[in-house]
């Protein structure tokens, strides 16, 4: 057991990156605290319409869709831990500025319009530089596993942060949670603060007189098939079937006829699979394969379906759990494939450029989706991703066996599994 948890846990032996789970660990549980009672504040304030918290869902992104390629061009040219400095102490008093308006009663409609779009951009800058840090704080060897747990941070937020938005909802009201996520927005400034640039793994600077521009990332991404691929299925499995913010709320109010409490639940279940899926991945040392991704994929579009069709409460916290799981092991394992097979040089706009698909994605599918929900119930908008994304995830399979020249195998005896030939070696699936 100890072995086992010094190979999971190996990157907290690095200071710098030590404080940077610690300050995103805090900030993140706010962040989704924050996330939960602002849905709950939407459904109030607008008598329970799909269509607004869908609009305030895709106000949140549409800043990521316009400013996160830009973003990662800065990340190639100027010092990340500066500009990570910068977004989050913006997104700190941004948060601060809604959580005075709510606790003052004075809070609109409009208003949260207004703060999604304002947040979304201090999360478009944010996000792609963060992506791109993490390599600098501990090196390539243990990059696989720091990117992991970096995910485990994102997923014990998710589990801490809705439930604890779900009891104070409940009990207290949104004034309190949106105070108290303020607070703990102000935690990723000090820990950054506190890192010692000297112990960074930081490559060259280019000179400022050399540019990096965006179309230059582009070209490179689409000349590498290994690449391309997981950005091209991520697209679709990302705008269609990552909408768990948007349809959990719903799925407990207008289905299920329940409260806060059940969201929370909801929210906690699909987050405990979630943390899961990102510890299992911590002993990785190498690159994900191909198919590892691609099952991972299938997965999930199978997962997501069942819970759309499930027709009970307690069915449903049941599914969310291995939804959860597949859910993060598939986002983690693309984001390993893309950081661990890019040239330093390009990491930041790489990053950006799969940060604008994972993220920027959002808007399209939220308002699809919403759409789908104000017409045909919430376990639609479900159901209806998931199979979208195990269609997706079939189309890049069948592009990835022509493209490689694989075929698949099945094999009966003497325990079923599902093999890929390749000439005359042989890779499990």
């Amino acid at each position: 057991m100890r072995a086992r948890l010094s190979t999971t846990f190996r990157s907290l032996t690095v200071r710098n990156y030590r404080l940077f789970a610690g300050g995103q660990l805090i900030k993140l549980v706010g962040v989704w605290m924050m996330y939960v009672a602002q849905d709950w504040l939407v459904l109030e304030l607008t008598h329970d319409s799909p269509t607004a918290l869908g609009l305030v869902t895709a106000l949140q992104f549409v800043p990521v869709m316009l400013l996160t390629l830009y973003a990662g061009t800065l990340a190639d040219r100027l010092d990340k831990r500066t500009l990570l400095m910068i977004s989050n102490g913006a997104w700190a008093v941004l948060a601060v500025m809604q959580a005075v308006l709510i606790a003052t009663g004075l809070i609109q409609f409009w208003h949260i319009l207004i703060f999604a779009g304002l947040l979304g951009i201090a999360q478009a800058v944010e996000t792609p530089v963060r992506q791109a840090f993490v390599s600098e704080l501990v090196g390539k060897e243990l990059l696989p596993n720091a990117l992991s747990l970096s995910a485990a941070t994102f997923q014990t937020a998710r589990v801490t942060g809705p439930a604890l938005a779900g009891v104070a909802i409940a009990g207290l009201g949104t004034g309190p949670v949106f105070l108290l996520s303020t607070v703990m927005a102000i935690a990723p400034v000090f820990m950054q603060w506190q890192m010692r640039p000297a112990e960074l793994f930081r490559p060259e600077l280019p000179p400022r007189s050399e540019k990096a521009r965006v179309t230059d990332g582009l070209k490179y991404v689409r000349n590498r098939h290994d690449l391309l691929l997981p950005m091209a299925m991520m697209f679709v499995i990302a705008m269609f079937g990552y909408n768990f913010q948007l349809t959990l709320a719903l799925l407990a109010k207008t289905v299920f006829a329940t409260g806060a409490a059940t969201f929370g639940l909801f929210n906690t279940a699909l987050a405990v699979g979630s943390l899961a899926g990102a510890l299992a991945g911590t002993a990785r040392k190498g690159r994900p394969s191909v198919y590892l991704l691609l099952a991972a994929a299938v997965a999930f579009g199978v997962l997501a379906l069942a819970v759309g069709f499930a027709p009970y409460r307690w069915l449903v916290l049941a599914l969310l759990v291995p939804t959860g799981f597949s859910t993060v092991f598939l986002a983690q394992a693309a984001n390993q494939r893309v950081q661990l097979g890019v040239d330093g040089a390009f990491r930041g706009r790489v990053m950006a450029l799969y940060v604008l698909i994972f993220l920027g994605t959002a808007p399209i599918g939220s308002m699809v989706i919403s759409w789908i929900v104000e017409r045909y119930g919430a376990a639609a908008g479900i159901w209806l991703g998931g199979a979208i994304s195990l269609l997706a995830a079939v189309v890049c399979l069948v592009w990835q066996l022509r493209h490689a020249g694989d075929k698949l195998s099945i094999q009966v005896r003497p325990s079923p599994r599902l093999r890929v030939v390749h000439d005359d070696s042989v890779v499990t699936a």
